[in-house]
């Protein structure tokens, strides 16, 4: 019986180069370690499995900022050379209803600079309108690479629907809600013929601001079914507490039209019906959501159980 030599099984279990073990401690596994152990690789999509340093996001950080500017300043160079085109455009719901009432469709400015520095807002707001899509999604290739690939699955509908959303809001103003105002504020004139002669004669830089504010607030505010949506999928509020604040939600998005829309009737009722109705669509999906989490629970479950 051969005797048996202690060091020998010493050696085998040593790495062949010093200071193998002690790196490879302070690394955590690799994962050709994590494949050796256990015979599997990690789960694609593991936002661990590439992790970035601090320098590496503010890099990465940068590099997002600069294409939404690049696309920024693009747009914006359209925009301003084809300001005049987009101004008819956004003027044009009250054109059609001061040449359907007979009455002179003019827009007058008082101020030497005014329809200057009304192109150049012209071409800031509506390039950011139209480049809002890019944004969107710099910020989605910002954050998806720490995101599970289920994560991603999950948050990928709601890109896709911001935008929407958004573009859904300004058509609303600009097809339903402007005709109908601009209709109520031009019969507040008179002729003269029993009284003091009272005569429209809109300023392009007061027409412009306003138009820009109702659009962006349609705009903003039909994001509130995305807003509420992902609350409910991190567990944040729940379908029966959406519901349960149902006639406190009345109130304030009231409040909320009042506020964010001139001072008519039509304007602030158009504003708070839909969102209104896109309340019930987020307490809808809320409880989609709960459904699908309640079914996936039970699997789980009943996975365990066996």
């Amino acid at each position: 019986m051969a005797d048996s030599d202690p060091e020998a099984g010493k050696k085998e279990t040593e790495p062949d180069t010093p200071g193998e073990t002690a790196e490879g401690a302070g690394d955590g596994p690799t994962k050709e370690h994590v494949e050796s152990l256990t015979g599997e690789a990690p789960a694609e999509g593991d936002p661990n499995q590439n992790r970035m340093t601090m320098m590496e996001h503010l890099t990465e950080l940068r590099r997002r900022l600069m294409w939404c500017v690049v696309a920024l300043l693009v747009a914006f160079g359209v925009c301003v050379f084809f300001a005049s085109e987009i101004f008819d455009f956004l003027s044009r719901p009250l054109m059609d209803i001061l040449r359907a009432r007979n009455e002179d469709a003019t827009l007058i400015y008082t101020k030497l600079y005014e329809v200057f520095f009304t192109e150049i807002k012209i071409g800031f707001y509506a390039a950011a309108f139209l480049a809002f899509p890019i944004f969107a999604v710099q910020l989605w290739k910002f954050v998806a690479p720490g995101l599970y690939t289920k994560e991603k699955s999950a948050f990928r509908p709601f890109l896709i629907a911001t935008p929407v959303l958004f573009f859904a809001g300004g058509a609303m103003v600009y097809y339903a809600i402007m005709p109908l105002a601009w209709e109520f504020f031009a019969a507040f004139q008179n002729t003269g013929e029993t009284g003091a002669r009272i005569e429209l004669l809109p300023k392009v830089e007061e027409y412009l601001s306003l138009v820009i504010k109702l659009i962006f607030a349609f705009g903003i505010a039909f994001q509130l079914p995305v807003v509420l949506t992902l609350l409910a999928k991190v567990d944040l509020v729940t379908s029966k507490g959406l519901a349960k604040f149902r006639k406190y939600a009345v109130v304030l998005v009231f409040v909320f039209a009042a506020i964010l829309t001139p001072p008519d009737v039509i304007s602030q009722v158009g504003l708070a019906i839909p969102i209104l109705l896109l309340y019930e669509v987020s307490i809808f999906l809320a409880r989609m959501i709960e459904k699908k989490r309640a079914e996936e629970d039970a699997a789980l479950q009943a996975e365990l159980a066996e």
